[in-house]
């Protein structure tokens, strides 16, 4: 996380609220990436090759429906995921610092689904990245494994593993906390984890709001719900730090049975349930949502030991009831209904069905 997040006051979110999605990002990754790490113009051209290949012309539009309800579309990318969006930035960051530094590095990428196809489509063919992906056997879509096997570059590499993701994330994480062997081996990870993904993920919640408000001269500023469907809550915590530097925005978490947020925000109860329920929504089936952990730091006003005790906890025990100092605090985060469509276990087919 920043250190500091800077707050926008109603006159720089008047001059965004008129500029195209590929442009709002440019102008909010200028707040956190300095010219002393990419000079603007170059930040500017490698967003812009970023986007390039999405097939809408705005890159991500906002379709209209009855009595005020809108759907914002981050499904224009080449896997479909919108995954795609923050990912193709943040490899076009990591290529062009790689390049500067004439450096390697292997990424090592988990995948509940739809991360290890944007990651691989993101990265594939770069001269300077190799990626393993670790592909849970039987809890992907058909769809979504075929995207990650049929890639045929050469820095391009997938195992198929057993177990779900959250089982699988286990052995990533032991890896990462061996900070001897990362740096020997140049490891990284392109999931939520790293902080980039989240950067870019901001602005959807932005350029939603400024879709859905027809006019900033109103006060105070009218307040827009975001209807947000979550895994591991990247998108989630991107809407919390949109929200705190300045977006008036409430925020709906919607999950499926697997609904460790939901219990989380209701009640405090950060706990794991016995076992990860298999769904048509395979990217949501996920019981241990690390973005929460950043979420968790901006409700305690930044006390990064709070946050690392509560979070050692629940390593050790599975199971967190949320300190009452954070629970009475107003959540940023409303939760919505858990919806549910389990993967019928007569029909070992429709596990692989991708609707």
């Amino acid at each position: 996380m920043p250190e500091e997040l800077p707050q926008l006051g109603r006159e720089t979110l008047r001059q965004w609220s008129t500029l195209s999605y590929p442009n709002l990002v440019k102008e909010l990754c200028a707040l956190f990436i300095g010219p002393e790490l990419i000079p603007r113009e170059d930040l500017n051209e490698l967003i812009h090759r970023a986007f390039s290949r999405f097939r809408h012309k705005e890159v991500v539009h906002l379709s209209r429906l009855r009595n005020g309800l809108n759907v914002l579309e981050l499904w224009h990318g080449v896997t479909y995921a919108f995954k795609d969006l923050s990912l193709c930035c943040t490899a076009q960051f990591l290529q062009y610092f790689l390049e500067k530094r004439e450096k390697h590095v292997t990424v090592v990428v988990g995948t509940s689904g739809d991360t290890g196809s944007a990651a691989i489509e993101s990265v594939q063919g770069a001269k300077n990245v190799d990626i393993i992906v670790l592909l849970p056997k039987g809890h992907c879509t058909k769809i979504q494994e075929l995207q990650m096997t049929t890639v045929l570059k050469d820095n391009v590499h997938v195992f198929g593993v057993e177990g779900n993701s959250d089982e699988l994330d286990e052995p990533i994480k032991a890896v990462f906390t061996d900070v001897a062997f990362v740096k020997k081996h140049n490891l990284m990870s392109l999931n939520s984890v790293n902080w980039s993904r989240v950067l870019i993920q901001m602005a959807h919640h932005f350029f939603a709001y400024f879709r859905c408000v027809p006019s900033l001269d109103m006060h105070p500023l009218p307040p827009v719900e975001v209807v947000v469907p979550t895994g591991a809550a990247g998108n989630l915590a991107a809407g919390c730090i949109a929200q705190k530097m300045g977006l008036p925005i409430r925020l709906v978490v919607t999950v499926n049975c697997n609904d460790i947020i939901h219990r989380t925000v209701q009640r405090g109860d950060f706990s794991l349930s016995e076992t990860v329920k298999p769904t048509l929504a395979s990217a949501m089936d996920i019981q241990v949502p690390y973005n929460m952990e950043r979420i968790f730091w901006l409700l305690s006003d930044s006390d990064s030991q709070g946050t690392r005790a509560l979070m050692e906890q629940f390593e050790r025990t599975q199971s967190v009831s949320l300190p009452k100092e954070l629970q009475s605090k107003p959540s940023p985060v409303l939760s919505g209904p858990r919806l549910c469509r389990q993967v019928p276990r007569s029909c070992p087919g429709c596990r692989a069905d991708p609707r």
